[in-house]
């Protein structure tokens, strides 16, 4: 039986926002989510890119996108056959926030990066911190920089986040964290 890319694109989305409820809300690990996905605000891009131009090309569309499409907050760019080599995937990254700059977006887009392999420059592979910007499929998560502004204005001591994601994540533990990303 063959399964229709739409079907496939249904699954992975799934997928992603199961991930999105169980662990980035579920856990906390961006306080700020919660309100999008209940304002309906995210889109979900899902692509099935496995070279480096495609990629990049769909990730300047998505850009054009947020730019037409004010009530969009942010956008997750899904790889659902590509870059799982997570090297691969940084380089695609860097590439993609070079355009990014190239193309006069600095400073209204940022982009957030999720991968399955993630790990933190310096960190070990084992270290439960990774695991918060682990994620089902590679993703580049495009936020509005206006958007992350005015969250941050709101939020205590924003600052304090990544810290505190890493120190729970630690808690918690490899195999808690490795069971809810399954």
């Amino acid at each position: 039986m063959c399964i229709s890319p739409k079907v496939h694109n249904d699954e992975v989305e799934a997928v992603v926002k199961l991930w999105i409820d169980k662990v980035i809300i579920g856990l906390n690990f961006c306080p700020f989510a919660k309100k999008e996905i209940q304002r309906n605000t995210v889109r979900y891009a899902i692509y099935a890119s496995t070279h480096v131009n495609d990629a990049l090309s769909q990730f300047i569309e998505e850009l054009a996108i947020l730019d037409q499409q004010q009530d969009i907050q942010t956008t997750l760019l899904v790889f659902s056959n590509g870059f799982s080599d997570f090297e691969e995937y940084l380089d695609m990254l860097g590439l993609a926030n070079s355009l990014m700059e190239q193309g006069g977006y600095g400073g209204i887009y940022q982009v957030a990066s999720f991968h399955p392999d993630y790990c933190f420059d310096g960190e070990a592979q084992n270290d439960p911190a990774n695991y918060t910007n682990r994620s089902p499929y590679p993703i580049l998560h495009i936020l509005r920089e206006s958007s992350i502004e005015d969250a941050l204005k709101r939020y205590p001591e924003p600052e304090s986040i990544p810290k505190n994601n890493i120190a729970k994540a630690r808690k918690l533990g490899s195999s808690f964290l490795k069971a809810l990303l399954k």
